[in-house]
């Protein structure tokens, strides 16, 4: 029996050249922050970190339920292992959402069942629910979350990049994903961390899962810094610089004629007036996110780019539409 190999699409580096200007990352594009870079620049690279990574966990929280992962992409499918190993049978994903929850759950056989709003989500069979806030590629919250009979995960990759609004409470009984790389502007150091409501089954299934060292020496010198008053207060001085882009940018692309859907994040979905946009623009050194893959043919996804960014983009826009005319 033969199995078609299932496979991930992302922004970021594609195999074409190099892009001058990479709208296609929802990851922040003001950083990273100068002592946190020191402290990953400084880690020692010639031994291996605490495998338990005892400080580490404690550092983040609760040290006996905070579990170290590299990255998002590495904690979604080891949680999608553990809740399969626990008795889950279906996997509720938000459509559109990040394609890496449907994907483990396909790659272990387990159902998915893709939802738009939490109202959808009633589970047949025990379940995982994967919840995203805010929604990556929305870039939208919900208010609240009703209360389900599943394991909840809640993938919290883009809190820090919430540019309006409020966090929603967390359902009761919730794990959160944590990756702070996006907003570091540091998404090449694969780190983040889960945190469990309990010492529960799913929670010793995950740490039996984790690879030994799942964290390099940088990764754990990322994740160490995370919670430092100057990495959070650089955190909030880059928010408020976001906004501005995020400002500037919008209302560029509305005098463009593009379409826009509302977002509270660095990032948004767009749908220019030309079908053929996203590939001249790539001609162009110019790189957005095709978000056909979220079910959002026609539509892109791009971040908040500094005033260059910005500029060249209009640039090639507007040479494109006068090629046409």
């Amino acid at each position: 029996m033969t199995h078609t190999p299932l496979l991930a699409e992302h922004g970021g580096p594609d195999d074409g050249p190099p892009a001058d200007f990479d709208f296609s990352t929802n990851a922040s594009p003001l950083g990273p922050p100068p002592a946190l870079l020191r402290a990953v620049r400084a880690a020692d690279r010639r031994s291996y970190p605490d495998p338990n990574y005892r400080a580490l966990r404690r550092r983040l929280g609760d040290g006996e339920l905070v579990l170290p992962t590299a990255g998002g992409a590495e904690g979604i499918r080891r949680l999608t292992l553990a809740a399969l190993l626990t008795g889950r049978r279906e996997v509720w994903v938000p459509q559109p959402g990040f394609g890496d929850y449907a994907l483990a759950a396909q790659a272990l056989g387990l159902a998915v069942k893709p939802y738009a709003r939490p109202a959808d989500i009633r589970p047949a069979a025990p379940a995982l629910v994967w919840i995203c806030e805010p929604c990556n590629p929305t870039g939208e919250s919900v208010a609240t979350w009703p209360g389900v009979d599943a394991l909840l995960i809640v993938d919290r990759a883009y809190e820090p990049l919430r540019l309006q609004g409020e966090a929603p409470p967390l359902p009761a009984g919730a794990w959160q994903l944590i990756s702070p790389n996006k907003a570091l502007g540091l998404t090449g150091i694969r780190a983040g961390y889960c945190v469990a409501p309990a010492a529960d089954a799913v929670w010793a299934h995950a740490l039996s899962l984790a690879p030994s060292w799942v964290l390099s020496a940088e990764g754990a010198a990322l994740l160490m810094h995370w919670l430092d008053e100057d990495t959070q207060a650089w955190l909030d001085d880059a928010r408020a610089q976001l906004r501005v882009l995020t400002a500037a940018q919008r209302a560029l692309l509305a005098g463009l004629g593009w379409q826009q859907r509302d977002s509270g994040t660095n990032f948004w979905l767009a749908r220019p007036p030309q079908a053929d946009m996203l590939p001249r623009l790539r001609e162009r050194g110019i790189r957005l996110r095709d978000a056909t893959s979220f079910g959002l043919p026609g539509w892109v996804r791009l971040s908040a780019q500094p005033p260059a960014a910005q500029q060249a983009l209009q640039l090639a826009v507007l040479e494109i539409e006068g090629e046409d005319s």
